[in-house]
């Protein structure tokens, strides 16, 4: 399982800071490079729920299986003949590694229960190690030739599809029937909720394309829901959202997401920015400012791996909201303390202490709180609200860093991060909120398994 979740944080750290030397190499202009980083977008947001409900009907290995060779073959595809058509069909394919984690789940919680939490806790930090060591990797391949740096996925894709096949299944009941309509609708939603989320900056909030388009996205997934409400063998359970304690983790993985993710890019901005120059920043160097993010991880590594203690010492809903205050805390501190190097990183690195702890711990309890045969589904819900909540965290502080843009210069304000961590530490102290109403008690090791709902009821 370690093996696969390090293939995961592999293909998701290497391309991204690779792509505008490998855009210039290629001819591949900024719209391009933006475009492709749509498709990986798009394509997670479509996959997330597809795989998870497919793994809950026909197996989990026998899907991550089909994940990972979709994840190999993009990889591969991508490294061999490098164009703008291969790299948008690449990321695309690579997209269904949203599904790793939830089958993998899918798998631990069936054959090792005892193990559940502990073992997500630590393909937790694999997968944040990774992804800095994925792009640090990419980065040293790439200095000579810009194109080296796309074969960092492929020896390791091939030691994934050897664990996918080693890897026993789950023996979680199967059966029911894919529901292809509601499929539809779903697909259909998320692509427009997406889109609106990752164009929006760029078109205009209050443009009529952006309106028109968020209205389609709203009505789409509103008859999503009739539909599923009304069908014998719903694509998602009603029953599985209107769970309290699956929304509680689904909505405090939102609000963290939207910060400790959402700022990622923003954060390297500030860190080469020249201080000489825009007043602010530290000056550094993509070596550099790949090193820090490498520190960040490494701290979310150790957050990953203390979760299950906290758990086990303060109960659930306590550990929850240490990652939320953990997370303001972090934000509030840039936003006072960010006119030193060493100033910037210890907050930087309280950042990366919780999402660790907050990644652990939301995967953990979405697994718990459904029956067995829904684990991979209500995993990937709670991928799906991360990957919601970076989008929408990104687009805000895109929108603050428009907003306030030095009037003839390409330059943001130092306003603008001040409004962007403010808005990061505000999301997260929401969580917080949301996770002193998750239902815990002490004796984090419980399993808690919500009965059928009698009669269509919801919370």
């Amino acid at each position: 399982m370690a093996v696969v979740v390090l293939f995961s944080g592999i293909v998701q750290g290497y391309l991204t800071p690779l792509l505008p030397e490998v855009g210039l190499h290629l001819r591949i202009g900024t719209v391009g490079q933006n475009n492709i980083y749509l498709l990986s977008q798009l394509a997670f947001a479509v996959m997330t729920p597809l795989l998870s409900r497919l793994g809950d009907l026909y197996g989990h290995r026998r899907l991550l299986r089909v994940a990972l060779a979709m994840v190999a073959g993009g990889s591969l595809l991508i490294a061999v003949r490098p164009s703008a058509l291969t790299l948008a069909v690449g990321v695309t394919l690579q997209g269904a590694l949203v599904g790793f984690f939830p089958l993998l789940v899918g798998i631990l919680r069936s054959r090792a229960p005892e193990r559940n939490r502990t073992g997500i806790s630590l393909l937790v930090g694999v997968l944040l190690i990774a992804i800095g060591v994925g792009g640090l990797v990419a980065g040293a391949l790439s200095e000579r030739h810009a194109e080296a740096g796309l074969w960092t996925a492929v020896p390791v894709a091939a030691l994934a599809l050897a664990a996918g096949f080693v890897l026993p299944d789950s023996d979680a009941p199967r059966g029911g029937r894919f529901h292809y309509g509601a499929a539809a609708l779903l697909t259909t939603g998320l692509l427009a909720l997406v889109l609106v989320l990752a164009q929006g900056s760029t078109w205009g909030w209050a443009t009529p394309r952006t309106v028109a388009l968020a209205i389609t996205a709203l009505a789409v997934l509103a008859a999503w829901v009739v539909v599923e409400r009304r069908s014998a063998h719903p694509l998602v359970s009603v029953r599985m959202l209107s769970n309290p304690r699956l929304a509680v983790v689904s909505g405090y993985t939102f609000c963290a997401a939207f910060g400790t993710i959402g700022f990622l890019g923003a954060n390297a901005l500030f860190l080469g920015a020249s201080r000489s120059t825009a007043g602010y920043g530290m000056g550094l160097g993509p070596q550099a400012i790949a090193t820090i993010s490498l520190a960040m991880v490494t701290a979310g590594f150790a957050g990953s791996t203390l979760t299950p203690y906290l758990a086990r010492r303060l109960g659930d809903r306590a550990a929850l909201a240490s990652g939320g205050g953990l997370v303001a805390l972090g934000f509030l501190g840039m936003a006072l303390f960010h006119d030193t190097l060493a100033q910037y990183v210890a907050c930087a690195l309280v950042v990366g202490l919780a999402t660790g702890l907050f990644e652990s711990i939301t995967r953990t309890l979405s697994a718990e709180v459904v029956e067995e045969h829904e684990t991979a589904l209500a995993v990937g819900i709670n991928e799906l609200a991360l990957s919601l909540g970076a989008a929408i965290g990104a687009a805000v502080i895109g929108a603050f860093f428009a907003a306030h843009a030095l009037r003839g210069t390409t330059r943001i304000a130092e306003s603008g991060y001040l409004w962007g961590w403010g808005a990061c530490a505000c999301a997260a102290l929401v969580g917080m909120a949301l996770a002193l109403r998750y239902p815990s008690a002490r004796g984090a090791d419980t399993t808690y398994v919500l009965q059928p709902a009698q009669g269509g009821e919801l919370a």
